[in-house]
């Protein structure tokens, strides 16, 4: 799976001026931590291994390997696949801030497999003078990977490209990775279905796992000064046991969401109505109807109401004209808002233009304008853009519904 590629060499610029080590070396070995020299200066590493058969909350690290099988068998080209001779790297940072040039990465934790266990190797700033010996040594320098992250797309990995930035002058260009970023799949699958996407919810949720003696991630930062300050390390220990409690968290959500995806388990009605919307909106029709289907004879109507809106707009497609009325009729009873509203509107069109029931397209009609009223918000210009659309094809209705009422006169 990870495959292994021949490693670059770099050597070091002639102008670079390697920074003195800091006091605290010692100090910090005693604690547990590797001391790691480099051209560029020094840092300090951590590695911790794992045997496949280790098991973090629900899952065993090595089921990573059977939810990689589940895409390949698929044949469905999905954001979460992954190819064989991909290098994947479980990736997650701790920063002295959230941004701005002055924001450091004290904590680079990285999880990956080596063929035989699961290995963690974090690399912890030395302090800010020696920063380009830490991002040298993540070797990120050297080939292209396959980050998975938790929101290490939008900060994570910009923050790493910034850092890099600053120090460009003394290490080799940074290699663009493919990025799989799991809050993202995760607002995707659960979106409505849990209160918070941190990822210490997701794992006491959905995954099996509950902290026990973790420090809140706001205190990172002020640990690790404290650390550099006082030169003891022995607090900062928990800090890299945070990190690492997100690496192994990555894997077994990467499981998890892969099972949800690819096997179709009912985790929640909820859960499984986004997941066929995800299906939808990468074009894969058929799998996203059946997704649909299957939720809404699984559930109670009230329950399933959102998956009978999306699945009405696959039959309206098919030109399953009676089934797409059912399901919108469903939809427009049991959600509200834009939902509700969009339901009586596709009833409307359906009933008008395949139809040919006028009456019955102008009583939804009315519903629907209805429906626009009892909203907030009645100000605004999309608000009156809409309602004037309700407004044209209630006028078209009844000028419809007239005519044809002369027609069958005409007949008699």
């Amino acid at each position: 799976m990870l495959g292994k590629k021949q490693e670059t060499t770099c050597e070091k610029p002639s102008s670079f001026v390697k920074p003195n080590p800091p006091a605290y070396l010692k100090q910090w070995e005693k604690e547990g931590l590797t001391i790691i020299e480099n051209d560029f200066g020094v840092l300090f590493e951590r590695k911790v291994q794992y045997p496949y058969e280790y098991r973090h909350g629900s899952y065993k690290l090595g089921e990573l390997f059977d939810a990689i099988n589940l895409w390949e068998e698929a044949q469905i080209n999905h954001p979460f696949k992954v190819s064989d001779d991909e290098t994947l790297i479980f990736f997650d940072t701790e920063t002295t801030g959230l941004k701005g040039t002055g924001t450091h990465i004290f904590l680079l934790g990285l999880l990956k497999d080596t063929g035989t266990q699961f290995e963690l190797t974090q690399y912890v700033l030395a302090d800010p003078s020696n920063e380009a010996a830490l991002l040298w040594e993540s070797k990120f320098w050297q080939h292209a990977h396959t980050i998975i992250s938790y929101n290490g797309k939008s900060f994570d990995w910009p923050q790493l490209e910034m850092r890099w930035t600053l120090n460009r002058e003394h290490i080799p260009p940074l290699k663009a990775p493919r990025q799989i970023d799991l809050l993202h799949s995760s607002k995707r699958i659960w979106r409505d279905d849990l209160e918070g996407m941190k990822l210490t919810k997701v794992e006491t949720e959905k995954l099996g796992f509950m902290r026990v003696g973790d420090i809140p991630g706001h205190l990172a930062p002020i640990i690790y000064f404290d650390a550099v300050k006082s030169g003891n390390a022995y607090s900062l220990l928990k800090v890299l046991k945070h990190n690492e409690w997100d690496l192994l968290s990555l894997i077994t959500l990467y499981i998890h969401s892969t099972k949800l995806l690819i096997e179709k388990n009912h985790e929640t009605s909820i859960a499984s109505t986004n997941i066929g919307k995800w299906y939808g909106d990468l074009k894969y029709r058929s799998i996203s109807k059946e997704t649909l289907q299957n939720v809404t004879n699984s559930f109670d109507q009230k329950e399933v109401a959102v998956a009978h809106f999306y699945l009405a707009q696959h039959y309206k497609k098919d030109d399953e004209v009676e089934l797409a009325l059912k399901s919108f009729a469903i939809a427009a009873k049991y959600t509200q808002a834009r939902m509700q509203e969009d339901a009586y509107l596709q009833q409307a069109i359906i009933l008008e233009h395949k139809v040919k029931d006028f009456e019955k397209a102008l009583q939804m009609t009315e519903r629907g304008i209805e429906c626009a009223n009892s909203q907030s918000n009645t100000r605004s210009v999309a608000y009156q853009n809409r309602i004037n659309k309700w407004e044209i094809r209630k006028e078209r209705l009844s000028r419809k519904i007239i005519s044809q009422a002369s027609a069958n006169y005409d007949k008699d």
